[in-house]
């Protein structure tokens, strides 16, 4: 709590950056304030202890106010805001102050962290281009033993529809993908207890040797910590055999949240925090690039999400020196953070579900934590399309992919569609230029 004599208003240029972000805070205080049902005690009624200068207050007269609000403001987080402004790293407990920021001045800061990171991409238009992707989410399979409670995609080898997916059908939905301008497939599955390590190596050799044009991004860390443990192989030598068979990159889910009092909560079966980081740091030092997420809104605190964070910017800042210390090493790091929120429906986790003033205010917090991150992705798939496009004023700079085929979002009720035409007009009505890319943000076309 500031102390009363810390109480201030805002005097001066209120057209710096400072004074600026000074009057936002403290309007929207003020807007705060005057529109919650408040005990008496909270107002004052005598003017003199406002600390307004006399002015302002026939505005509040004529609105139909004989007292005005008692205005508690602390002039130290100007200067937090001044040093997000100026791109400058902040810490845990500086995050959570943010975080209770007005969602407007959160999203401010969050746009221009975007413009920082973006201001040198594609020679120097990074900020005037949005980009999307166009690839397919093929799941081979739907049996699972791991049994997470937010999830309603998951079968036992008993339930009827339970499938293991065929090369022909692999096929096909390959084929569809390229003819519809494709680069990409998006390989996931359950944790099958019976799949051998010869049936994943043949379908990635099958993929490579029918379509050399398309990039399989496969096999989330908590899949490869089940490769361990199944077949019974250190991680790093499972992994260069995936790779030398065709994996191209390695996807983020299975993050959730990388807490393990929280992941004990939801999927005490899967993959801990320090499994799915040690996943990633052995990719990236084998030289593939993988992208980080997190699924937020169930059991987890705003601490958990930070901290989750947190985890990520320090697995970023290890990559990252690596292939800084190795020159030519070809190392690789994070792509992107792609933030959503949980789908509660058919699902064993019962949780209040957040909307999309939560999941706004976390990508921002993203945005601004995740400091060593160039790219952030909207999650339209589960906020919506509308909700995805607001989201490219909250620090994110990428759409994501129209997503040809999901399945396992669509199995917990959300099933938002949208396609090129659609994407690219919510780009261009932001006044950006869509341009589509490939996994490593290479504009395509």
């Amino acid at each position: 709590m500031v102390a009363p004599d810390a109480v201030q208003f805002v005097t001066g240029d209120l057209a710096g950056s400072r004074g600026r972000m000074a009057f936002v805070r403290l309007r929207a205080l003020i807007m705060f304030q005057t529109s919650i049902h408040a005990p008496p005690s909270f107002f004052q009624r005598d003017s003199h202890a406002y600390p307004f200068d006399p002015g302002p207050l026939h505005l509040f007269r004529a609105a139909g106010w004989d007292r005005v609000p008692a205005v508690i403001y602390d002039a130290s987080l100007d200067d937090l805001c001044q040093r997000v402004w100026e791109g400058h790293r902040i810490d845990c407990g500086e995050a959570q102050r943010l975080y209770a920021l007005p969602l407007e001045e959160l999203g401010a800061l969050a746009d221009r962290r975007r413009q920082l990171a973006k201001a040198n991409a594609y020679e120097g238009r990074g900020n005037e281009i949005v980009t999307y992707n166009i690839d397919r989410n093929v799941n081979y399979t739907n049996v699972c033993n791991v049994y997470c409670k937010f999830c309603a995609f998951y079968r036992t080898e008993k339930d009827e529809d339970a499938y293991v997916i065929t090369p022909q059908e692999m096929d096909r939905k390959i084929e569809e993908t390229i003819a519809l301008g494709g680069t990409q497939i998006l390989l996931q599955g359950g944790h099958h207890p019976k799949l051998s390590k010869s049936w994943y190596l043949d379908l990635l050799s099958r993929i490579r040797t029918r379509f050399p044009q398309v990039n399989i991004h496969g096999f989330s860390p908590s899949e490869f910590i089940h490769f361990r443990d199944a077949f019974q192989e250190p991680l790093s030598a499972l992994i260069a055999e995936f790779r030398q068979a065709g994996l191209g990159s390695i996807p983020g889910g299975g993050g959730e949240i990388l807490v393990d009092r929280v992941r004990q909560r939801v999927a005490p079966l899967k993959a801990m925090s320090d499994d799915w980081l040690e996943v990633m740091d052995v990719a990236h030092a084998q030289g593939l690039f993988s992208s980080a997420t997190m699924m937020f809104g169930h059991v987890e605190t705003v601490a958990d999400r930070i901290e989750h964070l947190d985890r990520l910017r320090v697995q970023q800042d290890r990559s990252l020196r690596r292939r800084q210390d190795s020159p030519g090493s070809g190392c690789g790091h994070f792509t992107a953070f792609i933030g959503w929120t949980f789908q509660s429906e058919n699902t064993r986790l019962r949780a209040p579900t957040v909307g999309a003033h939560d999941y706004l205010r976390t990508q921002a917090l993203a945005r601004i934590y995740l400091d060593n991150f160039d790219n952030v992705q909207s999650s339209w798939v589960t906020q919506g399309p509308d909700i995805g496009q607001v989201a490219l004023t909250y620090g994110a700079n990428d759409l994501g992919s129209i997503m040809i085929e999901e399945n396992v979002v669509s199995q917990a009720g959300t099933t938002f569609r949208m396609d090129v035409a659609e994407m690219q007009r919510l780009i261009s009505d932001l006044g950006y230029e869509p341009r589509q890319r490939d996994n490593w943000y290479r504009l395509v076309g």
